[in-house]
């Protein structure tokens, strides 16, 4: 795809929003920003004909989302005879997962960011529309929908995890993708004040919430607020910063319509503090003070009744118990409480896992992710098996961002493996990226990788709040996704 039609896919996005953004002010931008130049290099930039590698095998990719598609692109582009097998049952897989936030807020429709998984199949990619329910490693092979089997001389896993709404009790169901059947979840969550934007239609669900809110809060006398409650779970998430994304939105739309004084909003994350990179912890604490946020560290939801609007807390802390003399410490005793809270609008992030058919089979691990090599992206026991993605173990690696770094360097370090080449040649340093919504208008881009620190591309700091990144992740993060990374590209 041309520079233009990229341009022409980022103004149609402008365009929908005049109110934030002008098409003037955003041509005026990519026309002097470093950043906008890089995105549209990369979207623009294949693999030549120079680099091919005439490496052969049997290559199977078992999940066909973003890391799975955007794998067998590079693949297919760097490969001058490959033979690549994706599988993948979902036929929305490749829907743009970072988009459900900007649906919530009302900014976009669930129709903006759903892509169908055959428009996006790489040119020379077989796919199998079904599901592998077994791993056999030691003998290079999987089962698919527990009758067929598919040999491989190298696999790669991209399931991407689940969503364990089931693990809150009150609530039932797992979400196996954001596109797959929902209806066991949406009996209780996406009403009654209950809101999840971490599958599609919870997150249209979760701008009719947010609406309620409004309209409830506009007909609220009394002289306690209205409880906005946002949760964050005790097990690692896809996209860590939504939680805080939706809480800054549901904030910005009750300013917008004049209510925010009547509704509490309050942030209940498992952790003890806002960031893990004490920068935007910082940073973030003070947007939370600057905004009248209130919040509360370790704390995660286990329960919810419906019925009467109660959120249930596992409030946990460590206090100093007897002293050991011979290790010469004190013993530290972790303590916990049963805390209630009512809500009158509560979004969930639900506890998120690997799917058992991975986590609990020989490609797995006792936490259920796949271990793999963090730098390499290599299995720790099976050296033509790779992971990358939300599934794979890695430190602070379930962001789209994330996989962008890390399937150049799988594609390159499994070509040097079926080469026949001893040494790996790439290395992927634990970049994230996380594009933190902090009102209709500002984000904060957070990147850092596994030093914690800030790492950012370009000369500004970031820490602050700007309208360019906001340019970013609405207007150019779509195109640069759909088109560059699905293409193998960007």
């Amino acid at each position: 795809m041309s520079k233009n039609q990229i341009l022409k896919e980022i103004l149609a996005e402008v365009d929908k929003h005049p109110e934030i953004m002008s098409r003037r002010e955003a041509l005026k931008y990519m026309s002097i920003s470093p950043l906008a130049a890089s995105i549209l290099a990369g979207t623009t930039a294949g693999t030549t004909a120079a680099v091919a590698s005439d490496a052969k095998g049997k290559i199977v990719i078992v999940g066909g989302g973003l890391a799975g598609m955007s794998t067998a692109a590079r693949l297919a582009n760097t490969l001058s005879n490959p033979d690549i097998t994706v599988i993948e049952p979902d036929p929305l897989s490749v829907s743009y997962q970072p988009g459900q936030t900007l649906v919530a807020a009302g900014l976009w429709e669930q129709s903006d960011i759903q892509y169908k998984r055959d428009d996006k199949l790489p040119a020379g990619v077989t796919l199998i529309k079904g599901s592998v329910t077994a791993f056999d490693p030691e003998n290079n092979k999987v089962v698919i929908d527990g009758k067929d089997e598919i040999s491989y001389d190298q696999m790669i896993i991209a399931t991407g995890l689940v969503l364990n709404y089931a693990a809150i009790k009150g609530l039932d169901g797992v979400i196996t993708s954001s596109g797959a059947d929902n209806a066991i979840v949406k009996e209780k969550v996406g009403k009654n004040g209950v809101y999840s934007i971490y599958f599609a239609d919870g997150a249209s669900d979760t701008w009719k919430g947010i609406q309620e809110l409004i309209e409830k809060a506009k007909a609220h006398t009394g002289p306690e607020k209205l409880q906005a409650l946002f949760t964050d779970p005790n097990t690692p998430i896809k996209c860590g910063g939504a939680p805080k994304k939706i809480m800054y939105l549901t904030h910005a739309r009750l300013e917008e319509a004049g209510v925010r004084d009547k509704v509490e909003l309050t942030f209940y994350p498992d952790g003890g503090k806002m960031f893990g990179v004490p920068e935007y912890h910082e940073a973030i604490l003070q947007q939370f003070k600057d905004r009248d946020f209130k919040w509360n560290y370790k704390h995660n939801l286990i329960e919810i009744d419906t019925e009467t609007k109660i959120a249930v807390f596992n409030k946990h802390w460590e206090e100093k118990g007897a002293y050991d003399k011979d290790l010469e410490e004190f013993e530290i005793v972790k303590k916990s409480e049963r805390v209630e809270a009512k809500y009158d609008f509560i979004h969930v992030t639900p506890p998120m896992k690997a799917p058992d058919v991975v986590g609990k089979s020989a490609v797995g691990s006792d936490k259920g992710w796949v271990p793999v090599k963090k730098e390499t992206l290599q299995h720790v026991k099976y050296a033509n098996v790779w992971s990358l993605g939300d599934v794979a173990a890695v430190p602070m690696g379930k962001t789209g961002g994330s996989v962008r770094k890390q399937y150049k360097v799988l594609v390159d370090n499994m070509i040097a493996v079926m080469e026949g080449k001893t040494e790996l040649p790439a290395a992927y340093g634990g970049y994230t990226v996380c594009p933190l919504i902090t009102s209709i208008g500002t984000v904060m881009l957070a990147e850092f990788d596994w030093s914690a620190k800030p790492t950012p591309s370009f000369p500004l700091d970031p820490t602050k709040e700007r309208w360019i990144w906001w340019l970013l992740k609405v207007y150019a993060l779509k195109p640069m996704t759909m088109i560059g990374m699905l293409s193998g590209k960007a």
